[in-house]
């Protein structure tokens, strides 16, 4: 199945009692994109986010590929989203780019998605009741643990996102580190044999279907994620 369009997914960050904390938003349990989930602010890139950013709408379902058009995009959508689930004002250009997950072609729907990074602008977190019904400020860890006792539902991009966040002490550091590095893309491949687990390899795992296009794998290289029930391991060496 090919990607249907862009989405954004905006982190936001803020120093707490116990260290850097993330915001997540529980989905309704029964209706509409990640039902149950505890997520990130975000949503689909719109075309008056285009024309926002500068740009012409794409044409057809996704247009032709054009990486700095959909960026610039999904930062405008990333601040909108986050104001109207959340109704936190967040300026587009204060995004710090993060990563950018594309589905495994085995996804309903394939939605290309920029994550960003962003301090917590101040003011009280305001849910749009009909998309959202609870929200949590929570260090990474601590969301990784709720999730594995089955109190928290994640779904992967976000799971990852906050395992690697567990290496940053705070705000400024998380968003300095994310600055100086390069947006790295999580081209997601699920495996196929590893019943009952599920299995989620990206580039640098040696079953990664275009391993051999990217250079052969280091022995014992594992970039993947297995998950049985709440119980995942996110691998990266």
């Amino acid at each position: 199945m090919t990607l249907v369009g862009t989405a954004a997914t905006v982190v936001l960050l803020r120093d707490g009692t116990a260290g850097l904390e993330v915001l997540l938003l529980e989905r309704p349990r029964h209706t509409g994109t990640f039902a149950g989930a505890w997520v990130f602010p975000g949503g689909r890139v719109d075309p008056q986010d285009y024309e926002a950013a500068g740009y012409a709408p794409p044409a057809g379902a996704a247009g032709p590929p054009d990486p700095s058009r959909d960026l610039a995009a999904a930062r405008v959508a990333g601040a909108r989203e986050t104001a109207e689930e959340t109704g936190l004002l967040l300026p587009p250009d204060s995004l710090t780019d993060l990563s950018c997950w594309i589905p495994p072609l085995q996804a309903p729907k394939r939605l290309k998605t920029w994550f960003f990074l962003a301090a917590h602008p101040g003011g009280e977190v305001r849910l749009n009741p009909g998309e959202l019904i609870d929200f949590a400020w929570l260090t990474p860890a601590a969301a990784l643990a709720r999730h594995r006792e089955g109190k928290m539902l994640l779904v992967a991009p976000t799971f990852v996102t906050l395992t690697l966040l567990q290496q940053d002490a705070d705000v400024a550091s998380a968003l300095a580190h994310a600055a100086t590095g390069p947006v790295e893309t999580f081209s997601s491949r699920l495996l196929e044999g590893y019943e009952p687990d599920a299995v989620i390899a990206w580039h640098g795992d040696p079953e990664y279907p275009d391993a051999a296009l990217a250079g052969r794998p280091g022995e014992g290289a594992r970039h993947r994620l297995t998950m049985r029930g709440s119980d995942w391991r996110y691998e990266r060496s």
